[in-house]
């Protein structure tokens, strides 16, 4: 496959980060202790898998990768008025000597990793110049995302996250300073005849 320079350079550090976490992971389903902790790691750990070997894939083969990365649905488990009752986050503190790591720690270090590579995925996606690795780099943010977003819901749900809603007043005051642009307008209503952008889907469509 034909890459160009920064695309086998983004395709390395992306391949590099991915043996990071499917490391990481596989250390963590050998450790973790909480059963909703280690179903978690045990539904996501196949599709880093994967994630990693079409990566492979983009950089040994002609073709480029043979596999596809499933475009995975947001699941909510915890509903607005559950995040309510969520206690307060647990004080934590770096420990210096570590033998083994807890579930707190594990959670939070897998967390971070997601983030780090939904990042990585964004920014690589808008530099791709080859159709089949942005399409990839795209699918695997949104993998990221939602795997993200499990994590987040666990953490919260355990006390190890911190939450806190917005007061009212605070939403009302910003929510205040802008104003709907009219989509009826002529000129919008033009340029969407005219040009008529094809869609894929809707965010909607990321939820159960």
């Amino acid at each position: 496959m034909k890459l160009a320079a920064h695309e086998l350079h983004d395709l390395n550090e992306l391949a590099l980060s991915c043996v990071n976490s499917i490391t990481n992971m596989a250390y963590m389903l050998q450790h973790v202790q909480d059963p909703e902790f280690k179903k978690i790691l045990e539904r996501h750990f196949p599709m880093h898998v994967r994630d990693y070997n079409m990566k492979v894939e983009f950089l040994n083969q002609t073709e480029g990768a043979k596999k596809e990365l499933p475009l995975l649905k947001e699941d909510k488990k915890i509903s607005d008025f559950t995040l309510q009752m969520v206690p307060p986050a647990m004080p934590v503190q770096p420990r210096t000597i570590v033998e083994d790591m807890n579930d707190r720690e594990m959670a939070t270090a897998y967390l971070l990793t997601l983030k780090r590579a939904g990042r990585e995925y964004a920014w690589s996606a808008m530099e791709m110049v080859n159709p089949e690795i942005r399409s990839f780099c795209q699918t695997a943010f949104m993998m990221s995302c939602a795997h993200a977003y499990d994590m987040w819901q666990y953490m919260a749900s355990k006390g190890y996250y911190p939450v806190e809603n917005a007061e009212a007043k605070d939403i009302a005051k910003i929510g205040a300073m802008y104003q709907v642009v009219p989509e009826n307008q002529e000129q919008i209503q033009q340029y969407m005849a005219q040009y008529q952008n094809p869609t894929a889907g809707d965010s909607g469509q990321l939820f159960q």
